[in-house]
């Protein structure tokens, strides 16, 4: 089988990718990219030379590159998102760019190649959020309800894959996922963010709703389970990705200043995000009981694994967190932080020292 994965040198592509050349030989993969901030073919740096390997940097958007990559390609696995919430509140309309109308033209192309599967990745954020409470999870069949520019353009985005199933009868399936960890993660991410400034002895920036929560699965969970949609799944059908395993960005900034032996007062409050969701949870039922997946990294495990990552291989993220990323997190997080070291033990008094909220979520390329 020759797969094309869309944004494969971003965080959740570049690992899918290494997954499958290792767990399926014989067959051979093109990885499609345009680059951007987050795209880093250092992830893939292992695999470069495998000649199963081919890499094309293209937009997603733009059909004629899209659809000369699609020759003779059997499976597309589309990862390429702009995926960050943060971003999205400072600029929608990249977002609608990439993940509405990037979408379209992609699923166009692959029409017009004549592929046998089209793979959509989307989110949990989809459906909206759920009070904290609530004793429910979301079902593939809720209705979509995004409440943020970049929920929204990937509710769109879903909506046209299905949209292309019905009028064209492309075989597309869809997965909603949860949030991801593991290595290669750009450093805007809660975890790799917090890793990489208690590194620096650098202020973990928490928002101050400190009670939200948020689902998580290693990056590796998340390639088993395309896998098994894409070998077991039905076509036409969109299926939930989750471990059920929720933890709040208090424990995570716990889980990374232990790990790494770094002091609690690392830990800084900061305004809160435009509309900023309580919590996600989605129900798996469907997705083990077509395919019988299930999740094998455990998160003390994985997380502890992560954060070691980071420790051990400063030299990537370093690289990463210069250029664009320096005037992102400047706009986003520096005057923040910077007023409250001014307010000084006032505002730790106020708040406590063991504060916590959560910061950007991991979404895929998400």
């Amino acid at each position: 089988m020759k797969l094309l994965v869309t944004g494969g040198a971003g965080f959740i592509g570049s690992n899918f990718i290494r997954y499958w050349l290792k767990a399926h030989p014989e067959d051979s993969l093109v990885n499609y990219d345009a680059l951007t901030y987050a795209g880093n073919l250092e992830n893939l740096k292992d695999i470069e030379s495998d000649r199963r390997y081919t890499f094309v940097q293209g937009d997603i958007g733009d059909f004629d590159t899209a659809r000369e990559a699609l020759e003779g390609v059997d499976t597309v696995v589309n990862f390429a998102a702009e995926s960050h919430n943060d971003r999205a509140i400072l600029d929608p309309g990249i977002f609608v760019k990439t993940n509405v109308l990037g979408t379209q033209v992609l699923l166009a192309a692959a029409r017009d190649a004549k592929v046998s599967r089209f793979h959509h990745i989307s989110t949990c954020e989809v459906f909206g959020d759920l009070e904290l409470d609530e004793d429910r999870m979301f079902q593939e069949s809720d209705p979509y309800a995004p409440k943020t520019p970049y929920n929204a353009s990937k509710a769109a985005a879903n909506h046209l894959v299905m949209a292309y199933a019905h009028t064209y009868k492309l075989p597309v399936t869809i997965s909603h996922c949860e949030n991801n960890y593991g290595p290669y993660q750009f450093p805007e991410k809660v975890i790799p963010l917090f890793a990489t400034n208690a590194l620096e002895d650098k202020p973990l920036p928490v928002y101050k709703s400190s009670q939200n929560r948020r689902p998580w699965i290693h990056v590796d969970d998340h390639a088993r389970a395309i896998e098994a949609i894409l070998y077991k799944g039905s076509i036409g059908e969109a299926y939930n990705i989750a471990t059920q395993v929720e933890k709040s960005v208090e424990d995570i900034a716990e889980y990374v200043l232990t790990t790494l032996q770094k002091p609690a007062l690392l830990k800084t409050y900061v305004p809160d995000r435009l509309q900023h969701d309580k919590r996600y949870a989605l129900n798996p039922a469907k997705l083990k009981r077509d395919t019988s997946w299930e999740p094998r990294v455990d998160f003390e495990i994985g997380i502890r694994e992560t954060i070691l990552w980071y420790r051990d291989n400063a030299d990537w993220w370093r690289r990463c967190k210069s250029g664009a990323y320096q005037e992102y997190y400047k706009t986003y997080y520096s005057k923040q932080i910077g007023e409250l070291e001014r307010l000084g033990t006032s505002e730790k008094a106020q708040h406590g020292s063991d504060a916590a909220g959560f910061v950007p979520s991991s979404r895929s390329d998400f």
